[in-house]
Formats: C-alpha cells, structure tokens, sequence
C-alpha cells in the first residue's frame, strides 16, 4: 500500500530497510528514520573518531617529541623548556581547534544535506543560492578571512608566541596573546597594541634561536691598541668563564673586532657577544660594568665617539 512516506527514489538504504519491515502501511516511515538515525549515528561516530585523532596529533605535537628528536647541540642550549614547552601547547591547541570545528562543519553539513536530499528536496537550488550567499558574504567579510588565514599560517610557521619581543611594523612590544584574527602587544611604556593578523607583513623577532649584544668602545687616539685589546679580550673571556653565563646566558665565547671604527675623535672597539634570546640588554650592561671597572683600575678614559 502506497503512502506519503515511501522511500524517495534510488534510496537504496530505504529501499533495503523497508524490504525487511512487515508489509504495513507504516513501513515507509519506519524505513526513512531509521535511514536518517544510521546516517546521523554514522556522523557522530565519524566526527568523534576524526576528532580523537586530532587531538592526539595535536598533544604529540605540543609535548614536542619530534623537535626533541631534532634538536641539535645549540638548539638544547637555546631553548627554554618551559617557554617551548608552552608555546607549542598553545600553538597545538588552537590548530586543533580550527581542525576539530571545520571537521564538525564538513561531516555533519553533509549529513544535513544527505537528509534533506531522502526527504525529497532538490538540492542544486539550495546549493546554488549557499554558494551565491556565501560569495556575497565573502566579499563582505574579506578582511575577517585574511586575517584568519593569516594566523593559520603565522601558527603553522611558528613566527612569535607569546613572551617574544617582535616587531610587527606598526608596533613594537611583547607578545601577550595570539589568536587566529589579532596579536596582543605591550610596548615598552605598558601601552596595549591590537594588531590583526592580516595586517602584518613583516615581523623582526628578537626572541627566537640567538641575538646579539654588541658594545662599543671608545678611547684615545694616543691610546696603545694593543693594550687595549688584549684588556677587552681579558675582560670578554672572564665574562664567558663566568658560571652565571658561561652556556647558559651566553652561547658562544665573545669575540673582540678590535679596530672597528676611527672618527674624528675616538678610536673605536667593538665587543661581539652571542647570548640566549631576550638576554641582550642583561649581558650587554654587565659587560660595560666590567669594562668601566678595568679601565678605572688602568687609568684609561673613555672619549666621545
């Protein structure tokens, strides 16, 4: 007997379930729901499954058993556990968010849409008039999806994470937040930046792999070079045998250019020291300090470069 909720056509999972019901006039229904309940429970088994990979990809990548397996000699010397450790949590975990939520929307629109096409509803309009609204809404929202991608990108890539001090270009400061559409920065004065991801073209960041102190010297014309060198030399190796910096602080022993630069004032010395990131200022100072020290206990003046 023929009803309003017989199988649509080429329905052959229907089709299947109703040639196994009794042959009532309600076994049309019972087919379609049970149709609909496979296809649901199908998405939800799937969708959990995807997700658990996911997320198990997502904690082997935050536990950074990889990198530890590549890591070099400098790199261990380099790294912070605990900031590395914490950058690859955070950087883990929003990616895996962004996978876990377009997982969602991909498997359970199209079991939507496999739904809605037993229910007998022509799907090529809906898809056409989707596809219209979601071009319309694309040029509207073009700035929110550059910057969307740009932060899928600056997270793949590892560009900063919070703690690093960057340059963005239009502002300079300490990372605070990351998200996939805006970075929080704070300045130097304490001043809050916003900086939207799409925005950014170019980031100088100071805090990854090494940086560089770099102090300069200016003495005398009538000063002996020679001297003064071999004193720069003396005061740079003692800082590097030092146990608060020695590997930890400071990564490679300093290096003395010597003669780096004549004005028409000053001869001028350059001291070279590689340090761990964010150190500079801390080294740097510590070094003027040593050098002010052994240039009062020879007698020995600075002059104006």
């Amino acid at each position: 007997m023929q009803t309003k909720f017989d199988c649509p056509a080429n329905d052959s999972i229907c089709t299947a379930i109703q040639s196994t019901l009794p042959n009532v006039t309600w076994a049309p229904l019972v087919a379609w729901a049970i149709t609909v309940v496979i296809i649901l429970l199908g998405a939800l088994v799937l969708r959990t499954l995807i997700n658990r990979v996911i997320l198990r990809i997502t904690q082997r990548a935050a536990s950074g058993v990889l990198p530890e397996r590549l890591r070099g000699r400098t790199l261990a010397i380099l790294d912070n556990g605990a900031i590395m450790t914490e950058r690859r949590r955070q950087r883990a975990e929003t990616l895996g968010s962004v996978l876990r939520s377009l997982a969602s929307v991909i498997i359970l629109g199209t079991a939507v849409l496999m739904i809605m096409a037993r229910l007998g509803i022509e799907l090529a309009p809906l898809l056409t008039s989707v596809g219209i609204l979601g071009v319309a809404v694309g040029f509207g929202a073009q700035e929110l999806v550059k910057d969307f991608i740009a932060g899928v990108f600056m997270l793949l890539e590892d560009q900063y994470g919070v703690g690093d001090h960057i340059d963005t270009g239009q502002a300079i400061g300490t990372v605070e937040s990351v998200t996939l559409r805006i970075t929080r920065l704070r300045d130097a004065d304490g001043k809050v930046w916003y900086v939207r991801n799409g925005t950014i073209t170019r980031i100088g960041n100071e805090s990854q792999g090494w940086s560089r102190a770099v102090v300069d010297v200016p003495v005398a014309y009538e000063t002996d070079i020679t001297a003064v060198r071999e004193l720069l030399t003396g005061i740079a190796q003692d800082l590097w045998q030092d146990p608060d910096y020695h590997e930890t602080v400071i990564v490679e022993e300093p290096q003395v250019f010597g003669l780096e630069q004549i004005s028409d004032k000053a001869l001028i010395f350059r001291i070279n020291v590689k340090t761990v990131p964010n150190e500079t200022a801390r080294v740097a100072r510590e070094l003027r300090l040593r050098v002010k020290q052994a240039f009062d206990a020879r007698g020995l003046v600075f002059v104006a470069a």
